[in-house]
């Protein structure tokens, strides 16, 4: 591709990272915010509960402006920077993971995308609401949980390279087969070796945490299955399939 085309995937990338965004702060804030709000007040009812009352405290940006304009700003945010990133990989995998279209392509990407970036670091760290865990982790959970993104990106990509290393020889079923049950191994092992958190309080819901974390699967999943399907349509019009070889004309013989 040159700079041109590459320019163009770019700011449609960002274009239906926006989009995306848009249908993602929807579910966010009809399925995420009210069970935030109720991990909250489960937070103050502890605090007073313990004399830990918050009465002097001066609340520097409001409940309302969370839930509204910075949850906005948060997920369009989000939206625009993984859809920048997300463009410029799908010009480095296109023709290069398989025969497929642009369309295609953006679809699979963001699929692989939503499994490598985000359900993999979650299903070892997931997602937790206000009045889950303790202040005092909160740099370790996060080092720990982008270590496992990182290794989620790097083990799908060698699962990836094998794949086709392997489909010469054992076909392109059978190699992606083999490719997924390596990246299912190696993120087993990783899952096994590093430590796990479990910082729920006593009392929490158990209901309202797996409802939360429900939510944040529900926002990824949206947001992502979104991108793939607006930036594969804008892809198309910037790189347009070629005509498969079994669409040619062919001599027709008497």
């Amino acid at each position: 591709m040159n700079s041109v085309t590459i320019r163009k995937l770019l700011v449609r990338g960002m274009l239906a990272g926006l989009a995306a965004g848009v249908v993602a702060l929807l579910v966010a804030y009809f399925l995420g915010e009210p069970r935030v709000d109720a991990a909250i007040a489960f937070e103050e009812a502890q605090a007073h509960s313990h004399g830990q009352g918050h009465e002097h405290e001066v609340e520097v940006v409001s409940r309302g402006v969370q839930s509204t304009a910075g949850l906005a700003t948060g997920v369009l945010v989000y939206g625009v920077a993984l859809g920048g990133i997300a463009a410029l990989a799908f010009c480095f995998a296109l023709g290069r993971i398989g025969r497929f279209g642009a369309r295609a392509t953006a679809v699979l990407l963001s699929a692989a995308a939503l499994l490598a970036v985000y359900l993999v670091p979650f299903l070892k760290y997931p997602a937790n609401p206000p009045a889950v865990g303790d202040p005092d982790t909160i740099g370790k959970r996060t080092a720990l949980y982008f270590l496992m993104m990182l290794l989620g990106i790097l083990l799908a990509v060698a699962a990836t390279i094998l794949g086709r290393r392997l489909a010469p020889k054992l076909g392109n079923w059978y190699a992606t087969v083999a490719g997924g049950a390596a990246f299912v191994v190696a993120v087993g092992l990783a899952y096994a070796f590093l430590p796990s958190m479990n910082e729920v309080p006593h009392g929490f819901s158990g209901t309202l945490l797996w409802q939360f974390r429900l939510s944040a699967i529900a926002i990824q999943l949206v947001l992502w299955t979104a991108f793939g399907l607006i930036f594969g349509h804008l892809a198309e019009r910037v790189v347009p399939t070629e005509e498969a070889p079994a669409a040619r004309s062919v001599p027709v013989t008497p």
